[in-house]
């Protein structure tokens, strides 16, 4: 693909054949930013573990200490006296059957998606809608709860979600351009640390394979793994 002429003129800043610590990323981060607004920064991590067996799928979600920078919407699909404390922790969408019936026509207008468990039977009709969006409740990532308030909170607070996809790859925003570079730092070593410790006990050997930071518009830097398993 060819690349504009910002873009070229400080892509010669990264050293392709180089890595480099976190905090030495986040700073070049810094000189290879060329656009004019506040950016997303994305860490990409390549896993050496195989995503067809079921015993190495790699699934979770932790909170960022300093928050994403991104607003995000959230829906609940609830009914009776939880759908107030819902909107009461400052859900976006609250509703039970006729909100399903909504995204089920194609509605979907939000980032996050929360359901207490006596919805599901009705939410599970909208896997074909939420699914392939990565919108679907889930036990796993604490979005099938009764706790509201705190999943809410959560969301809202810079919880962010972490899977591999069929490739074995992960893409996570942590941030915006915006983020001092301690804010940065904090959080890319948060996602990190939160990705080590879910390693399988069945995947064997190098587990992490690249780390890749990078904003919307910048050229990626790669993160040396020793160093990020460290600090």
């Amino acid at each position: 693909m060819k690349r504009g002429k910002k873009y070229q003129a400080v892509a010669g800043k990264v050293d392709r054949t180089k890595t480099y610590s976190i905090p030495e990323a986040v700073n070049l981060l810094r000189e290879v930013k060329w656009a004019n607004f506040d950016e997303s920064v994305n860490l990409d991590l390549k896993l050496t573990v195989d995503p067809r067996r079921a015993d190495q799928q790699i699934r979770g979600t932790v909170v960022l200490p300093h928050g994403t920078g991104k607003k995000i919407r959230v829906c609940v699909f609830v009914k009776g006296e939880k759908a107030r404390e819902a909107t009461e922790a400052g859900a976006d969408y609250v509703g039970g059957d006729e909100l399903v019936e909504k995204v089920q026509g194609g509605w979907t207008d939000f980032e996050a998606a929360i359901s207490t468990p006596d919805m599901m039977k009705s939410v599970g009709k909208l896997g074909k809608v939420l699914g392939p969006r990565g919108l679907m409740p889930n036990p796993k990532t604490g979005t099938v709860t009764f706790d509201l308030a705190q999943a809410i909170n959560q969301i809202k607070g810079g919880r962010v979600e972490y899977r591999l996809d069929r490739l074995a790859n992960m893409h996570v925003l942590v941030g915006k351009t915006s983020f001092n570079n301690e804010q940065l730092v904090d959080n890319v070593t948060t996602l990190v640390d939160a990705v080590i410790k879910a390693k399988p006990s069945s995947a064997r050997g190098q587990f992490i394979k690249s780390i890749t930071l990078s904003s919307t518009m910048s050229p990626g830097i790669r993160i040396d793994i020793t160093p990020a398993k460290a600090e």
